[in-house]
């Protein structure tokens, strides 16, 4: 008797544990699927006092999602600074604005950080490049040198 209770307590036992695992595994893919909906952009833009400013921005959500969905993740490092700064990190929202002062059908994504830190504006070239321009979204004479890739 006492063995078929041992039995019996192993078998829900190995099943609990098969459950618990289940769960575990269960909950991988849905934190991989919100990493996965980051689109990252890197670049490197000119410094004046250093070798460059290594620029990386993940954003999460698109632009037929809703305002509360589009946040991003910005990341400044500077390569060789006389100081050497601590890399400069921003969270915030980002929007979807129309239109430039040369061009008005061309997208500009706003960012804008939560608490301090500048607001970023970045003209859409194509789905893998985006370029920073001024808060009045125009563009830059070395316009080529602000440009971030998508990884």
């Amino acid at each position: 008797m006492q063995i078929r209770t041992l039995l019996a307590g192993c078998a829900m036992l190995a099943t609990l544990a098969g459950c618990a695992t289940g769960a575990q595994q269960g909950e991988a893919p849905d934190t991989m699927a919100a990493e996965e909906q980051a689109t990252v952009y890197q670049g490197t833009l000119p410094c004046r006092n250093c070798a460059g400013i290594d620029l990386e921005v993940a954003l999460q959500g698109d632009e037929q999602a809703s305002d509360a969905e589009r946040t991003f993740d910005l990341e400044a490092s500077y390569r060789e600074h006389p100081q050497n700064p601590p890399v400069e990190r921003y969270q915030g929202q980002w929007s979807v604005l129309s239109g430039t002062a040369t061009d008005p059908s061309a997208t500009v994504y706003e960012l804008t950080p939560q608490g301090e830190g500048q607001v970023y504006y970045f003209l859409k070239l194509d789905a893998n490049t985006l370029e920073l321009i001024d808060p009045q979204r125009r563009r830059f004479e070395n316009g080529e040198m602000l440009r971030l890739q998508r990884q």
